[in-house]
């Protein structure tokens, strides 16, 4: 990551591997003082290093995809990526290079709420094309 030092990377895999882990245990992990790794968190989401924390769910009854999408030359990926990201259940968007203009996210308890979540994004005015693959295992 530019522009961050060793010690901002440190903490950020910290944080990255729980958002919610106390400063105090970090500021031992990286050898700063408490007030010291708090100024420097609150600068890495001033300068949108850190854009948010979040919670990641994970339920036995999760059914989640990637939605590979194509996107028609007329119209600008930013919008779809809007439309896109206001379908029920869908978790994370990306613009990416490569085949492909956009990869969504989506998660739903069934099979049947998530090929209907699907369904909407094939709808999009701009989508051109899709590719879908359910996730069955994450290794994360």
């Amino acid at each position: 990551m530019r522009g961050l030092d060793e010690t901002d990377q440190k903490i950020l895999a910290s944080l990255k591997q729980n958002s919610r882990i106390p400063f105090t245990k970090i500021a031992e992990e990286v050898g700063l003082s408490e007030a010291a790794v708090r100024k420097r968190v609150e600068k890495l989401q001033g300068d949108g290093v850190i854009r948010k924390f979040t919670v990641e769910l994970e339920t036995r009854e999760s059914v989640r995809a990637v939605i590979l999408i194509s996107v028609q030359p007329a119209y600008p990926n930013p919008s779809v990526v809007k439309s896109v990201k206001r379908v029920k259940g869908v978790e994370q968007v990306y613009e990416v290079a490569g085949e492909v203009d956009i990869l969504a996210v989506v998660a739903g308890e069934s099979i049947e709420e998530v090929n209907s979540n699907i369904d909407q994004v094939r709808r999009i005015d701009g989508v051109s094309k899709t590719n879908s693959m359910v996730i069955l295992r994450a290794w994360v």
